[in-house]
């Protein structure tokens, strides 16, 4: 069998700067999207993959690669992962190195920026391996592109090897995962997978088939500017208000506090003045009893404040974002036990993790197709911290093989 090198596609695929906006309104967010968007579709048209689309306006990519092990009952499985990466950090001009046989001391990207054992214990887990890092000024783009290139160097190994036997594979690429849009246009019935997986996690042998329910939740503020040394019994402080409604949430119940399942408030935003302020939260919560109560005490909160401060003080916008896909996964439980048999059958340890966020495979899950999440073999999303492990990007590609294997 040929083998195809994942890492040299990561380490094209991270200089292409793809970062999503959630402040433009368009679809894509950003049109330097369409850059990497480009670059796959010419890549899956010299590798020979079939029924290539790019959506020129909405910035998808979607190719099969037909089956050919002739069993006409094996279902169209697909895999999918998205080109954009977060804003949070800038991901322009992006400088991967490798840092080959890692001994477990700290890494310096840049003069005081040091990816160090200290902050990140699990740096200890990979000591002889080969990491992938920064320069220090941007993050990485292992989320997602580590997916990207192991779906790429999977397809192309199939293309490769026409003795390997499989059923039908379908392949799609996604903008906008990372503020929430990356399934607004995503095409179902062209996409033609029965299932498919995500490759958008982190450690190896991560399975993701439990996500956050979540909603999105502002309150604006209206209060009343007065001269301070006239103020007494006339001034309403909108900011204030702001950090009272912050005070009425359960105080531990928050990013900081919680793990596994548990879910949180976490205020993303404030900003304002005396006349007027705007808090802005994210609500989660793995629960959908837990989940529907806070966004029950989120509303409360604001109803106590009118009562005190007047109707109409604190306006409240909630709005439901995504929910858990476990609801659309236990009917196709297969997807998991196939995933876990092939990880076992490399030897590596299946870790059943709840994702304490969302990826694009809850939302087509409720869409109808059923998708869980996989590993890519990355570390330190979103930040300049962020690492890729050579090694175990290598055996992703090993486990999509696998379950190409499983299904045809």
């Amino acid at each position: 069998m040929e083998k195809i090198d994942v890492i040299e596609k990561f380490l094209r695929y991270v200089k292409v700067d793809t970062q999503s906006d959630d402040t433009t309104g368009t679809s894509p967010s950003t049109m330097k999207q369409h850059d990497l968007a480009k670059m796959l579709k010419a890549e899956l048209e010299a590798m020979g993959a079939g029924d290539i689309y790019y959506d020129e306006e909405h910035c998808y990519v979607y190719a099969a690669i037909p089956g050919n092990s002739g069993n006409s009952q094996s279902p169209a499985i697909g895999f999918i992962s998205h080109m954009d990466t977060s804003d949070e950090v800038s991901g322009k001009d992006v400088k991967p190195r490798i840092v080959e046989n890692y001994d477990g001391n700290d890494i310096t990207l840049k003069e005081g920026v040091i990816l160090s054992p200290k902050d990140f214990p699990e740096l200890k887990n990979h000591v002889g391996e080969d990491l992938i890092v920064t320069d220090g000024n941007t993050l990485l783009g292992a989320d997602d592109k580590a997916g990207i290139a192991e779906i790429m160097t999977m397809a192309e190994t199939l293309l490769k090897n026409p003795d390997i036997k499989h059923g039908d594979i379908k392949i799609a690429f996604t903008p906008d995962e990372e503020i929430g849009e990356g399934t607004a246009y995503f095409d179902i019935p062209r996409f033609g997978a029965k299932y498919a997986f995500t490759v958008d996690g982190g450690k190896l042998g991560e399975m993701e088939y439990e996500n956050f329910n979540a909603a999105e939740g502002v309150i604006k503020v209206k209060g009343r500017s007065v001269h301070p040394g006239d103020a007494k019994g006339k001034m309403v402080n909108a900011s204030l208000i702001c950090y009272e409604f912050e005070s009425l949430l359960p105080q531990f119940q928050k990013p900081m506090y919680t793990e596994g399942r548990e879910g949180f408030f976490h205020l993303t935003e404030i900003s304002g003045s005396t006349e007027s302020a705007t808090a802005s939260y994210i609500i989660r919560d793995h629960d959908e009893a837990l989940f529907n109560t806070k966004k029950e005490l989120f509303m409360a909160a604001a109803e106590y404040l009118n009562k005190k401060y007047g109707e109409g003080t604190v306006e409240v916008t909630l709005r439901d974002q995504y929910y858990n896909m476990i609801e659309k996964i236990r009917p196709h439980m297969h997807l998991i036990d196939n995933a876990k048999k092939v990880m076992t059958d490399l030897g590596i340890t299946a870790i059943d993790m709840p994702i304490r966020g969302g990826t694009d495979g809850a939302a087509l899950s409720y869409k109808g197709l059923p998708c869980p999440n996989l590993c890519t073999g990355g570390y330190n999303y979103h930040g300049r911290y962020e690492y890729a492990v050579v090694q175990e990007m290598r055996s992703c590609v090993d486990i999509l093989l696998g379950l190409v294997d499983a299904y045809k």
